[in-house]
């Protein structure tokens, strides 16, 4: 497949270096050429300097061949403008527009056949809040995304030492959860996946994947002793597009608070914001921090666009006496930075926002694509069909009888909009929404072959 990528900022950057694995055809078009030659010396792409909006330059770029482009520069207007050039010229490629401006996605109807012609359009921080979001929602967890339509959920949790799961075995939690809707589809071990089958036997320190419908989570998260108290006091660092959007979100069902440095910015969120106190300041300062009532504060959580102020801000709450810390980070290396801080959870928006994408870039009929632990692996739902004989399908096949490699591990089976209990003699059904997890996203392929739609 040919990718035309507009941008080789971070977001840029992490979508190249996801699909150059893949044996995709990747070309990246940015103004910068010494970001241009960094993406170059890590990836087998080719580049063109310039302005990605300018029609000679996209020409240069072959997008006339290209499958997708994927515009994801800093400017929406850039972006935008892309497609619109993009559309004009040419018929083929699909086209995915990165837009971070809350004014333009408050007007869907922007967006289409009879305005600006994008085929799907995407909001990292919008995406990102929702990801945060659900973290308060359901705070045990270290991960939550929704497949099917809400219906099911994958989620992860982190192993306590003496804890319900250390030293069992899968097999002891499938005779706990009998439905046969509740499953455990991944354990990664010092962040490497290990081996699923039900003798697997879980460790202290582990993160367990599970995946269950929607409504049985919390109680699943009971039975493991993650179902932790509500987070009502909440403070958030940093007042940009991820924060504001988080406290829009919050603010009527939650005590927030935003710590914001810049005035301009402060006094703009202040005015936006109805029931969100606004505080001009450092978010690392200690004495705000204590004079906020930190050591009563339920959520801490550090999202400006600086990762080193996220990390020490987040640890600095943690030590003050924050019940819990999320940390947002723009790098996936700084992770390494983590243990030992007290920071409960790191948020990653470049993995977030990697899945969104994917989801229209995968081959075969897929609904949902979550990228996983640092994007090594994935989650992904597809739709089942008969297939045309050139290829495999699972329609009419039992589960036991299904050839998937190991490390592909069947998650949840939506059927008519309900959840289907799994058994080893469970067939397959035209249209029915298959979940499954990929312990190595180099596995892809064969979920992608085998959900090819006719």
């Amino acid at each position: 497949m040919k990718i035309v990528i507009l941008g080789a900022g971070v977001t840029g950057s992490s979508v190249a270096g996801a699909l150059a694995s893949e044996e995709n055809d990747i070309v990246v078009i940015d103004f910068n050429p010494l970001l241009l030659d960094a993406l170059k010396e890590r990836f087998d792409i080719a580049t063109v300097a310039g302005n990605a909006a300018h029609p000679s330059v996209l020409e240069q770029a072959g997008v006339n061949n290209a499958d997708i482009v994927i515009a994801v520069t800093d400017s929406d207007e850039t972006n935008m403008l892309a497609c619109v050039i993009i559309n004009a010229l040419y018929s083929r490629p699909k086209t995915i527009a990165r837009v971070r401006a809350i004014d333009y996605m408050k007007k869907p109807e922007l967006f289409g056949p009879l305005g600006i012609p994008v085929n799907h359009v995407i909001s990292p921080e919008q995406i990102v809040m929702q990801s945060i979001r659900n973290l308060i929602d359901f705070p045990g967890v270290l991960h939550i995304s929704d497949y099917a339509d809400g219906l099911v959920r994958l989620f992860s949790v982190r192993v306590a030492e003496d804890g319900v799961l250390t030293g069992k075995q899968i097999n002891a939690l499938k005779e706990r959860f009998t439905t046969g809707k509740i499953r455990v589809v991944s354990i990664f071990r010092k962040g490497k996946p290990q081996p699923i089958n039900g003798e697997s036997i879980i460790e202290t320190d582990d993160e367990v994947f599970f995946v269950a419908p929607t409504q049985e989570v919390r109680k699943v998260l009971k039975e493991l002793n993650k179902l932790e108290e509500p987070l009502k006091r909440i403070i958030i660092a940093g007042g940009g597009h991820v924060g504001k959007r988080l406290a829009l979100a919050l603010e009527n069902k939650h005590q927030v608070k935003i710590i914001e440095k810049n005035p301009t910015r402060a006094q703009k969120i202040a005015n936006d914001l109805n029931n969100t106190v606004v505080l001009l300041g450092d978010c690392a300062d200690e004495s705000l921090l204590l004079d906020e009532s930190i050591d009563s504060t339920d959520l801490f959580c550090a999202i400006t666009e600086n990762d080193g102020v996220n990390i020490i801000s987040a640890s600095l709450a943690k030590s003050l006496g924050a019940r819990k810390t999320i940390c947002l980070l723009n790098h996936i290396s700084y992770t390494k930075l983590l243990p030992n801080t007290g920071i409960d959870v790191a948020v990653l928006p470049n993995q977030e926002t990697l899945g969104s994408i994917l989801k229209h870039v995968r081959r075969g009929d897929v609904a949902q694509v979550t990228s996983l632990c640092g994007g090594t692996a994935e989650a992904i739902e597809a739709i089942a069909h008969r297939g045309d004989g050139s290829g495999s399908s699972v329609v009419g096949m039992q589960v036991n009888k299904v050839n998937f490699p190991d490390g592909i591990v069947l998650g949840a089976l939506i059927r008519n909009h309900q959840v289907v209990s799994i058994h080893h003699d469970t067939v397959f059904e035209e249209n029915d929404h298959v979940v499954m997890f990929a312990m190595d996203k180099k596995l892809v392929t064969n979920i992608e072959k085998t959900f090819q739609p006719i």
